[in-house]
């Protein structure tokens, strides 16, 4: 004979029934199901977006897709520089008629370095990656190229930049210029130049210099005076997006308008690419839109 006692607790026993949990008369809903936020529509023709610690894709868009690349070259031309064994990056370098010759002949972005002056190599990188500076690119092709000529010396440099890709794994890159300005063959894609970007950040001076809004660096004038030279930084997304650490804008007639970027929201850094977005408000905001879908994963 079952007691009330016994009748009561069997039927407070807790049974499990499909979809939901019953204990002691109450029933406990299942947890809900929240959907993996969805990936963002982006202007640009290609887009990339990875974690930089472990390499993680959080996005793509035509991600090994060939395209010109514009400026965001230089972020290749900085890592061949800092990857130079035994370079000191107080070095100064002569400023030569034939880099200012180059950004008139080719209606370059200018980093307005003066012939005669002498820029140190650290200076030189500033005056790359802020104001994009393709005379600022040529004097470091110049000194850390190898050869008896300038031709010869900015051939080396070219040289070293496709070789350095290779070894990054980035398998769809060709490098023909030391700036961006294509001679016919200047290509990577989104996920090859974020792979780079993620390399390269890895440096501290480099990250240093990205991150930078503005500076005023102090060079020695021919006469063995001093000028200061000022640079603002082209990247939008300093001081515009929360966390933003870098790294390069890029434009130009074929390369439409590039950034590559990155960010740091606690302990997560992301870097990305967007390649021929249509105008210079829709990169940033492709890199946005792409960030911010990043780190809700």
């Amino acid at each position: 004979m079952k007691t009330g006692i016994q009748a009561v607790c069997r039927i407070s026993a807790t049974l499990v029934t499909a979809g939901s949990v019953v204990t002691a008369g109450a029933v406990v809903a299942p947890a809900a199901y929240a959907a993996p936020p969805k990936a963002p529509s982006i202007v640009a023709k290609g887009g990339f977006l990875m974690d930089a610690a472990s390499g993680r894709t959080y996005f793509g868009k035509y991600a090994d897709t060939r395209l010109s690349t514009g400026s965001t070259t230089k972020i290749m031309t900085a890592q061949v520089v800092l990857s130079t064994k035994g370079l000191n990056l107080d070095t100064k370098v002569t400023i030569q008629k034939a880099y200012s010759d180059y950004i008139v002949s080719k209606g370059a972005s200018s980093a307005r370095l003066i012939v005669g002056d002498k820029v140190s190599i650290r200076q030189l990188l500033y005056g790359l990656m802020l104001p994009s500076g393709c005379d600022a690119a040529y004097a470091l092709a110049d000194k850390v190229g190898t050869g008896s000529t300038r031709a010869a010396r900015v051939k080396s440099f070219i040289g070293k930049m496709n070789a350095t890709a290779k070894s990054l794994g980035m398998k769809n890159t060709r490098f023909d210029s030391f700036d961006g300005i294509s001679n016919g063959s200047n290509y990577s894609t989104p996920r090859d130049l974020s792979k780079l970007a993620a390399q390269t950040m890895k440096n501290n001076h480099f990250k240093a210099i990205v991150k930078t809004r503005s500076t005023t660096q102090r060079v020695t004038t021919k006469n063995g005076g001093y000028r200061n030279m000022s640079w603002t930084n082209t990247n939008k997304l300093l001081g515009s997006y929360a966390g933003a650490i870098g790294v390069k804008t890029g434009s130009g007639p074929q390369a439409k308008y590039c950034l590559v970027f990155a960010a740091t929201r606690g302990k997560r850094t992301v870097v990305g690419t967007v390649l021929a977005s249509t105008n210079e408000v829709n990169r940033t905001t492709d890199a946005k839109k792409i960030m911010d879908y990043g780190f809700k994963l």
